[in-house]
């Protein structure tokens, strides 16, 4: 016992460490430096990229697995989840209402990191012997800096983290969520679950994506529906929270209720890597199924990628925190999943049940998500012939994640999430470049196309 506890004490401080100031400069910097060698993409091109995501969907007798929105909604299925739920929570209730800004600002920049991984991860990315495309961080590093040991690197920390994060925390979620709300026996919980994501990973990246196109879309909707509701009927609340949020961002908070007051620095801290725990952006996890994705250039799936951060932090994690902020659970003493239960019950009969299954989607279509990055990993480090036993071991641990108690596989999921973004941050920066270069040609085959087609459309005078 004292082996173990020194042991949790241990892994617990170098996740801190993973996680401290080193790890958030890094994030926000390559999100900055992105952002200015990019000219603001996110803000320019914003628009245009959420009608390919939305609208358009799909780019026909392209090459890939999915189609472009399949693969947004994979990545989206990976990324709504706990962090939404959970982590927003967890933000404010340590760092107050200030950290909502400081996610947003993680968000935005953000933005410009998820897209220059997605178009390294389609630049970069292989025809395996089965037909299917592989791609992400592991790749681009590997074939672009031909650094195998890095992309390898990266590869061991995702295998890892995709079987705590992907698969045992999140059937632990679900399983907590259903028994506390509904008195479901956990180890039902954990049976329903493994039976359920086994006959849906089973059949690889294309059964997945079909699950997530369908499922993600209704769940992200039924979460957004029961906030906004609780917003409008609060609506005269909404600019009083705006406020605090702007005001706290710059300013201490001070201690109230259950609250232990907040400097500005930990308000950044806690904004910004909780952001990052929800979207995602620098960890290289999305990039491997934007690799997947029917395009033709990279740029084209870019665009549809970035618009994951919009979606996740500056719609989902704003709508939840308003909420939070609105019914005073920030302050209350509570955290985390209990503390957004909470605020919802509080201004919503039954707000608590949006809350429960909610959660419960987000985690099941984590799982899915979550998979495919583990066995790509595997699959770059070993093989083919190592997915598939990799996969079992991956749905077996659905199950038990469902009665176990995961306090120190939570320190460790912290902890390979953290070490995942090091080797990425450096194949991003490193690769600029090459993201710059791709940008600038798509752009200005696009004016050029729109050049022809307007010489073909004029009349003749």
């Amino acid at each position: 016992m004292e082996f173990f506890s020194q042991l949790q004490m241990f892994v617990s401080d170098l996740s801190g460490f993973v996680w401290g100031a080193p790890m958030l400069i890094m994030l926000i910097g390559t999100g900055v430096f992105l952002t200015l060698s990019l000219r603001g993409i996110q803000f320019t091109k914003l628009i245009y990229s959420l009608w390919l995501a939305l609208v358009k969907r799909k780019e026909e007798g392209a090459e890939g697995d999915i189609s472009n929105f399949q693969a947004l909604m994979t990545a989206l299925s990976a990324t709504v989840g706990t962090g939404n739920v959970a982590g927003v929570a967890t933000a404010l209730a340590i760092g107050g209402p200030g950290a909502m800004f400081w996610m947003w600002v993680s968000g935005l920049l953000g933005m410009a990191t998820k897209y220059g991984e997605a178009v390294l991860a389609v630049k970069y990315r292989v025809v395996d012997a089965n037909g299917e495309m592989n791609g992400g961080p592991m790749y681009y590093i590997s074939n672009g800096l031909n650094k195998w040991w890095l992309g390898a690197a990266f590869a061991v920390f995702a295998s890892i983290a995709a079987l705590g994060t992907g698969s045992m925390v999140q059937s632990n979620s679900v399983a907590d969520v259903l028994q506390t709300s509904f008195g479901v026996p956990e180890w039902i919980t954990g049976a329903v679950l493994l039976i359920s994501c086994a006959v849906v990973l089973i059949g690889g990246i294309k059964s997945i994506g079909r699950v997530t196109g369908v499922l993600v879309p209704i769940m992200i909707l039924f979460y957004i529906a029961g906030a906004l509701l609780i917003v409008f009927m609060n609506l005269d609340q909404v600019p009083g929270a705006f406020a605090l949020v702007f005001e706290k961002a710059f300013n201490p908070t001070a201690a109230t209720g259950g609250f232990a007051g907040a400097s500005v620095m930990l308000a950044v801290r806690m904004g910004v890597a909780r952001g990052v725990f929800s979207n995602e952006s620098g960890l290289g996890s999305s990039p491997i199924a934007a690799a997947a994705a029917q395009t033709s250039h990279p740029v084209g799936q870019a665009l549809v990628s970035m618009t994951q951060t919009f979606i996740d932090t500056l719609i989902v994690c704003t709508l939840n925190g308003l909420v939070i902020i609105i019914a005073g659970g920030w302050s209350s003493g509570a955290t985390g999943a209990g503390m957004t239960a909470m605020s919802f019950k509080s201004l919503l009969v039954g707000g608590d049940y949006i809350v429960s299954i909610g959660l419960a989607l987000f985690a099941y279509s984590t799982i899915l998500g979550w998979c495919y990055y583990g066995e790509k990993s595997i699959e770059f480090l070993f093989g083919e012939r190592a997915v598939l036993p990799y996969r079992l071991v991956y749905i077996a641990c659905i199950g038990v994640g469902a009665v176990m108690e995961l306090n120190f596989l939570w320190l460790l999921c912290d902890l390979f999430n953290g070490l995942m973004a090091f080797p990425n941050l450096i194949g991003l920066l490193l690769l600029s470049p090459v993201i710059v270069k791709e940008t600038k040609n798509y752009f200005a085959d696009k004016t050029r196309e729109s050049a022809r087609s307007a010489a073909v459309t004029e009349p003749a005078r």
